[in-house]
């Protein structure tokens, strides 16, 4: 099943770090998310019915989401659902599983502070690269001039987004064919 899902709750529990025998970070939590509904008798806000999930996030998603998340922490989280039933001979039950695919905190209701990992995530298994960031080319250019990985100015690129730090970033965006139905 390839379902995706949108979960807005609670974390109910210090999320838990691991790696796999092949090297891979995964972190683990359990979320609870409550329905809320008016109660117009009372003229109150009740919770309804509480909907539990067990989260698994893999990777440099993994690593960052165990430094980041506590006990208690409201979050927006999205990824792939599963659902699978489970006997182990004295009890059968259905587990809810969510593998996601980003994590955040949910701002509705405090602040949080984001930094930015500037550099490689590498795992025992193999290195891999964080978004923004490349590897030195192993290969010389035809012309032999500057690498295609260079920045403009001669240095390697900082992985920062020059976009969102021009002029570029407040200019209005122009749609080719926008003013045609299909």
């Amino acid at each position: 099943m390839s379902d995706t899902i949108t979960v807005i709750g609670n974390i109910a529990g210090d999320p838990e770090h691991r790696q796999t025998a092949a090297g891979i970070a995964v972190t683990t939590f359990r979320v609870a998310s409550s329905q809320r509904r008016f109660d117009r008798a009372t003229g109150q806000w009740v919770e309804a019915h509480t909907n539990w999930y067990s989260v698994s996030a893999f990777r440099s998603l993994a690593q960052h989401a165990f430094r980041s998340l506590r006990k208690g922490d409201r979050v927006v989280l999205t990824g792939k659902l599963r659902v699978r039933n489970w006997d182990n001979g004295t009890a059968r039950g259905t587990a809810v599983e969510i593998d996601a695919d980003a994590i955040g905190h949910d701002l509705l209701w405090g602040t949080t502070t984001f930094e930015k990992h500037t550099g490689p995530v590498r795992t025992q298994a193999a290195e891999s690269w964080s978004a923004g960031e490349t590897p030195a080319p192993a290969w010389n250019t035809a012309e032999g001039g500057p690498s295609p990985w260079e920045a403009p100015d001669g240095g390697q690129d900082d992985g920062g987004d020059d976009v969102a730090d021009s002029d570029e970033a407040h200019r209005p965006l122009v749609l080719v064919g926008a003013d045609t139905p299909y």
